[in-house]
């Protein structure tokens, strides 16, 4: 009897540890990594996000009579097929859902999920501007922090490790423009 009540209080410690309590960074790290190295071997392709999304926009535009399959980013074969195949059928597409609704999961298991409040429409301005500068950045530099960065450093590529001298210093750059335009 004693034993089973060691084990239930292990047990119920290692529930605690996996749904209430935050990983360590370090945990989260070697778990994205083991990731991309399986996604790498069962696609042949390395984690990247972003392509996908003008996939999504290509698509919506689409619906509202645009001819992308006429974009000079449709002209690459593995784009133009993409285009074709339509959502479900894109690998990555889907991969993303499921990134999203992961995140989800996580917010709502860590009782973090929650809508607020808008405190100052200077924040909305200032995000709107943000996540537009990302975006183009991320398709100018073909990938984000995942495609050029993550994946980037991680299949040793040179690249990978300039993008992360030019994040940074963006990073620290964006962040003081954040600071004295729309924090305050």
């Amino acid at each position: 009897m004693k034993n089973m009540e060691f084990y239930k209080e292990k047990l119920k410690r290692f529930a605690d540890v996996i749904l209430k309590e935050p990983f360590p960074y370090w945990f989260g790290a070697i778990v994205l990594g083991i990731l991309n190295v399986c996604l790498l071997a069962v696609s042949g392709e390395p984690w990247r996000i972003t392509s996908y999304f003008a996939h999504w926009g290509a698509w919506v535009a689409r619906a509202f009579g645009a001819r992308p399959e006429f974009w000079a980013f449709y002209g690459e074969r593995e784009n133009a097929a993409a285009l074709a195949d339509g959502f479900l059928r894109d690998g990555g597409s889907v991969q993303n859902l499921g990134i999203i609704a992961g995140a989800m999961l996580a917010a709502l298991l860590a009782s973090q999920f929650r809508f607020r409040k808008i405190k100052s429409y200077k924040q909305v301005i200032g995000a709107v501007i943000g996540g537009f500068l990302m975006g183009y950045g991320a398709r100018l530099s073909f990938g984000c922090n995942i495609g050029a960065l993550f994946s980037g450093i991680s299949s040793m590529s040179l690249h990978g490790w300039i993008f992360m001298a030019g994040m940074l210093a963006g990073a620290y750059l964006g962040s003081r423009l954040l600071i004295k335009f729309f924090l305050y």
